[in-house]
């Protein structure tokens, strides 16, 4: 990687401010913890920080190690701009020897392995809203960046070790809005994707569909109505069928057994029409209204608890995440923690590659 002006580095592709440059000599890798399509996730550690280290593919050919740099750099790119709370915690990058993305990780795991673990029985409602919040805050807060995510769906939503916060992760099919006229039809998974965007599938090779970030809010509303029932969205059909289905049928996910608030919120986010469905600023209002009428307010906790010198604050929970949609579905997150692992389990990062 070369050395740019004072405001960072640069390659062809890659565009990273120091700060977030990652010096690979000091990042250790231990297990794997997940795999897909384009990358692998360890779990690692960095400066003495535990930390999922994603490395990314870079392909075979020059066509398609292009490709794979402009979407690494598009990720990054990202990652970078956006800091929440719900949102996985960004560390660093970098490009060489291999292109690497370093963020905290998150020990509770996949959202799909935890309602998985759940079955048959289902979250409480407060628990279930609780999380929709969370998901919801997050895309709101990319949104407001103009940033579109595509691939919402439980995989990309890890929790807290605590299992009281869901983090959002995996950016590796996000787009900015503005390059929407840019996008084709490299989508995430069928079966919680919008219908304007599946058909981009069928158009003629070399046809753009537009659409616009309502594509998250219609992923939402098939999260949210599977956080509620636990059960899989479209259950029957493969993939496929389940996208047929929405896209060219308008067939949804039953309504029926929901509270009448809670089925108005769910239907207008997967409405056929993406200009009918509400933002995420919407739709958070919406959940705490209906928060609201499911449980009372919190009581007022008087002001001189915070003011107290000798308040203990709770430390931070563990961050976030495996950055990617895990395939592995044992479900298992390593019982050791790592520090208690012999100095030998881990290599340097540099010795692999």
């Amino acid at each position: 990687m070369e050395m740019g002006s004072s405001n960072g580095f640069y390659s062809a592709e890659f565009n990273l401010d120091a700060k977030w440059l990652v010096d690979p000599k000091l990042l250790f890798v231990g297990p794997k913890i997940g795999e897909g399509a384009h990358a692998k996730v360890y779990e690692g550690k960095y400066k003495n920080q535990t930390v999922a280290i994603k490395v990314v593919h870079r392909g075979e050919t020059p066509e398609e190690i292009a490709k794979k740099e402009a979407r690494f750099a598009r990720e990054v790119s990202m990652l970078s701009r956006v800091q929440h709370k719900n949102l996985v915690k960004f560390i660093g990058a970098c490009k060489e020897p291999v292109m690497v993305i370093v963020t905290e990780l998150l020990l509770g795991g996949t959202l799909r392995k935890y309602l998985l673990n759940l079955r048959p029985r289902c979250l409480e409602t407060h628990v279930a809203i609780g999380f929709a919040l969370d998901i919801a805050r997050a895309m709101e807060c990319l949104h407001s960046h103009g940033i579109i995510h595509r691939d919402l769906k439980p995989e990309n939503l890890i929790l807290t070790a605590d299992h009281k916060t869901v983090k959002l992760a995996d950016f590796g099919l996000a787009r900015e809005e503005s390059l929407t006229e840019m996008m084709t039809a490299e989508t995430g998974t069928y079966r919680w994707m919008a219908p304007e965007l599946y058909s981009t599938v069928t158009l003629r090779h070399g046809e753009k569909k537009h659409y616009n970030h309502k594509v998250d809010a219609y992923s939402f509303a098939i999260v949210l109505w599977e956080l509620i029932h636990n059960k899989l969205p479209f259950e029957g059909m493969s993939n496929l069928q389940a996208a047929y289905a929405a896209a060219f049928k308008n067939v949804r996910p039953s309504a029926d057994n929901l509270p009448e608030d809670l089925a108005m919120i769910v239907t207008s986010c997967w409405q056929e029409d993406p200009n009918a469905r509400p933002n995420f600023t919407q739709i958070i209002q919406m959940l705490l209204h209906y928060l609201s009428t499911i449980s009372p307010p919190e009581p007022a906790i008087p002001p001189r608890i915070f003011t107290s010198k000798n308040a203990v604050l709770p430390p931070e929970s563990p961050g976030t995440s495996s950055l990617m949609a895990v395939r592995d579905e044992s479900g298992e997150t390593p019982k050791t923690p790592m520090e208690d692992k012999p100095r030998g389990f881990f290599f340097c990062f540099n010795q692999c590659y």
